[in-house]
């Protein structure tokens, strides 16, 4: 499922249920993460299910790998991973994210403990660019 696809179901569903299965599902559609890659240097801070984000460097553009043991949680991290990869470094720190996540209302359909998490997610993405540009 990319973006757009999540994007146009999320914008079609009739309440927060649906939203919620719009974005589980779009958490499932995250390939699998290593396990071996799940380890405190890829653990995102401050959220309230474990996440992790793993950047790789491609040809000049990122590729992430990410996951969450919360499936709305692993919803929200696809969200942030799929708004940066395949991008390059300059491309990625560009990325208006609060913006899109505004244009969603996502913050409104989650628990304040989900959204404390999600400035990291972006911060982890960003620090993957920041780090890769230079």
């Amino acid at each position: 499922m990319t973006f757009a696809d999540f994007e146009s179901e999320w914008e079609a569903a009739l309440d927060t249920e649906d939203r919620y299965r719009a974005l589980i599902a779009f958490g499932e559609s995250l390939p699998p993460m290593d396990p071996a890659l799940k380890t405190a240097s890829t653990k995102v801070p401050g959220c309230s299910a474990n996440v992790w984000v793993y950047p790789v460097s491609e040809g000049g553009r990122l590729r992430f790998q990410a996951d969450s043991d919360a499936a709305i949680t692993r919803g929200i991290v696809a969200v942030i991973v799929a708004l940066a990869d395949g991008k390059t470094p300059a491309e990625v720190l560009s990325t208006d994210f609060e913006g899109v996540i505004a244009r969603l209302g996502l913050r409104s359909h989650l628990s304040s403990n989900r959204t404390q998490g999600l400035p990291n997610m972006i911060a982890r993405v960003r620090e993957a660019a920041t780090r890769l540009a230079a």
